[in-house]
């Protein structure tokens, strides 16, 4: 059944200062949706923005500013890689499955690159890659 704009949903993501997952996270960091649903950021706390660095193959893509609500409709089937730019070091990073996750071997090789740039909570980017289904 194809999703139509009438069934979509919209999650909401919070941009944290302090969170379930300790300091500077997403809440939640990781997220199952539908094709068609939307997601919004939400700048629970101002400093933060949320980026989109990986996408499946036409897939929607986003760069937030800082302290700014942002909403993307998610179309395309995959898995989606996320961060805030500033936090990135402190391992401030989502994913969002999107349906199948059909891009998951080009997610994974390129959590190895952002993982080189992460000094603190270096794991919690494996650990939701590791909760796709």
């Amino acid at each position: 059944m194809a999703s139509t704009p009438a069934l979509a949903a919209d999650h909401e993501v919070k941009m944290l200062n302090q969170g379930k997952d300790g300091m500077m996270t997403f809440e939640p960091a990781f997220l199952t949706v539908a094709a068609g649903d939307s997601v919004t950021f939400l700048p629970t706390d101002m400093a933060h923005n949320s980026h989109s660095v990986l996408s499946p193959t036409d897939g929607a893509s986003w760069n937030g500013s800082m302290g700014e609500k942002v909403t993307v409709t998610l179309n395309k089937e995959g898995v989606y890689l996320y961060q805030c730019d500033p936090h990135l070091p402190l391992g401030m990073v989502g994913v969002i499955q999107v349906g199948q996750a059909g891009n998951l071997e080009d997610a994974k090789k390129h959590a190895e690159g952002m993982s080189e740039r992460i000094a603190v909570n270096k794991e919690r980017l494996n650990q939701y890659l590791d909760l796709i289904q």
